[in-house]
């Protein structure tokens, strides 16, 4: 047997990589560290806090395993092979190893030709890219056919100058026919720079070459020929439309960033090759949002980076992350050339790295809608609910409510309704409220539900058919812990109703950690499809409240009594309002008082006194 406590006892206080295996011999985790001895004993300290996926590996751990290297760096590309062997099911792994697409421009050849390729090698050719997609290459290639008469044939020149007829490109003026020898190498080649520039996003020269040859077409009365070259700036012009400058410094760089929600992680790539995005990629790593992110991003980067086939001279960065000299250090020897890391404090970049992170938002929750249109992640989730809180049947409805306010002012709930797991929009609800003038969330919460609970009542009294508020829950949530609970039971039991509620609890972070039922906390946290489930419920509950909020504040500071008054603008009239809550307390306040605010004078004080008084 493997004595796990034993072995401990072993480890060397060298660098190296260690497996982690369960009872079937299974590697489960690879990782690498710069002491193993102190690395591996972490993970079995009963003292140590370990995030819940953390905690899941090691109770599956039967034995482990250890090579020992010679430096960080080599753990590091040791680490990177043994995941790829093994994809053991606690590391992060990226779903798919691709190729990203190249323009391949054959330098290397005589007579050059332009081809499409995923891989780069060092023969000599000059490579562009990576594109996003084969889509984008081809339309790319097929753009350049159109623009320069390219030999688009495998024919090996000057070989075989002269051994077959031309073929129907020549004919339709599409190819110079170097096989003819109808063309100079020189002359070619010339050629096969100026689309290299092109490719490099130098198109200005391009377009000033067509435009003279147009005009002097247009001269000569070759109206036909002046509107095939018309056609190819506007061609140019398109293409390059397609590819924004980013940066004036025209570097190649990747630009990585992320955006994690209470469960998923997605981090996005733009690939930047001379100041122009060229393409970009996104990956999602479901159940990651609660680890160590400089720890995802690293095992992102050197598992990214083993799978493309080139890596530019500088990755941006959004955040700092693991071991980030040692991965320089690696994509350095790797590539031949010096690899740098980097996180912008300041500048052009940083804008540039909040860009991909908004993107990799935008991504996240389009994934998101997808899974919930989908209704997998629902099923699951539901299933798991019931499993959780010993439910006897599966809740065909669930009423979920949340509070929202300004201070004192604009203080309004929300109800979101879930049926058989979905959202039914249809059903939400928003109140306003009407005994609360102050932030009290408690007292909130009960004004929601007697008003929402008593008017079920009336309606069923008044036999109304379809009413609003007749259709009653299976289960009913609210934001917030045990004593939000306990505030909403008392209403629902006086009401003579006996639902059942539970509590969606918030951690440190503001995001979904766990449920509130009959006294117990859950931990959310390991139990992926219901924390995705809840944390859905818990943010549209939470963005149906905040909205209403927003729109009952934007309509007090659009139309009010203020603008009855001279030199009382937008700025001035949100200033009061923001500074006093409400008209009411502004007609209460003296000169002085008024004045307190920013962007009253003496002058406008007077007036607005004068004008209450």
């Amino acid at each position: 047997m493997f004595d796990i406590q034993e072995e401990l006892k072993k480890l060397p206080d060298k660098s190296g990589v260690y497996i982690m295996k369960d009872a079937n011999g299974v590697v489960i985790y690879v990782g690498k560290a710069v002491v193993l001895k102190n690395r591996v004993r972490q993970y079995f300290q009963q003292s140590a806090k370990h995030p819940p996926k953390v905690q899941a590996m090691v109770s599956k751990v039967s034995e482990f395993e250890y090579i020992v290297v010679d430096s960080e760096v080599e753990a590091l590309m040791l680490e990177c092979n043994l995941i790829k062997k093994y994809k053991p099911k606690y590391n992060i792994l990226l779903k798919d190893d691709k190729h990203y697409p190249y323009i391949k421009v054959t330098l290397n050849e005589e007579y050059p030709r332009i081809l499409k390729t995923r891989r780069v090698e060092k023969d000599g050719a000059k490579y562009f890219g990576p594109y996003s997609s084969g889509f984008a290459v081809n339309d790319t290639i097929d753009t350049l056919n159109k623009l320069f008469p390219l030999k688009t044939c495998n024919k090996i020149l000057p070989r075989d100058i002269g051994k077959t007829r031309p073929c129907l490109n020549y004919h339709m003026k599409q190819c110079l026919a170097p096989c003819q020898g109808g063309v100079n190498r020189d002359e070619y080649r010339e050629m096969m720079k100026k689309i290299c520039r092109f490719l490099g996003g130098q198109y200005d020269e391009i377009i000033n070459d067509i435009r003279i040859q147009m005009e002097s077409a247009a001269e000569q009365l070759d109206f036909e020929k002046a509107a095939m070259l018309r056609n190819k700036i506007s061609s140019i012009r398109q293409l390059s439309e397609s590819q924004k400058v980013l940066s004036t410094d025209l570097e190649d760089r990747d630009i990585i960033g992320y955006y994690a929600d209470s469960t998923d992680l997605c981090v996005q790539v733009f690939f930047v090759r001379n100041g122009r995005v060229l393409g970009r990629e996104h990956f999602i790593f479901e159940g990651e949002a609660s680890e160590d992110i400089s720890y995802s991003l690293s095992t992102f980067i050197k598992q990214f980076y083993t799978t493309v086939q080139y890596v530019p001279s500088e990755i941006v960065l959004q955040s700092e992350i693991d071991d980030s000299e040692t991965i320089s250090k690696w994509l350095s020897e790797m590539r031949g050339f010096k690899v740098t890391l980097r996180v912008p404090q300041r500048g052009d970049l940083v804008k540039l790295v909040h860009m991909v992170s908004e993107n990799a938002e935008i991504t996240l929750k389009l994934h998101k809608e997808r899974q919930s249109r989908d209704g997998t992640v629902h099923a699951e989730g539901m299933s798991q609910l019931v499993k959780l809180l010993g439910l006897d049947e599966t809740p065909a409805r669930i009423e979920s409510y949340d509070i929202s306010n300004t201070g004192s002012s604009e203080i309004v709930a929300s109800m979101v309704v879930f049926e058989n797991g979905r959202p039914a929009r249809q059903e939400y609800r928003k109140f306003k409220m009407k005994s609360i003038d102050q932030q009290n969330d408690y007292g909130s919460m009960q004004e929601t539900l007697f008003r929402r609970l008593n008017r079920a009542k009336r309606e069923k009294e008044d036999n109304v058919e379809n009413g609003k508020f007749s259709k009653l829950p299976d289960l009913i949530l609210v934001d917030g812990g045990l004593n939000h609970v306990n505030a909403a039971r008392q209403v629902i039991e006086e009401l003579g109703y006996n639902f059942k509620i539970a509590g969606m609890a918030k951690d440190d972070r503001h995001r979904t950690k766990s449920l509130v039922y009959m006294g117990n906390e859950y931990d959310l946290t390991a139990n992926m499809p219901l924390l995705r489930l809840i944390t859905e419920i818990q943010d549209e509950t939470h963005r149906v409240a905040v909205e209403y909020n927003r729109k009952l504040r934007e309509k007090r500071y659009v139309k009010s009594e203020l603008d009855e008054i001279e030199g009382i603008g937008q700025t001035r009239k949100k200033a009061l309002i923001k500074h006093f809550k409400s008209v009411a307390a502004i007609k209460k306040a003296d000169i002085t008082q008024l004045q307190e605010v920013n962007g009253i004078s003496e002058k406008i004080a007077k007036k607005i006194y004068e004008y209450f008084n």
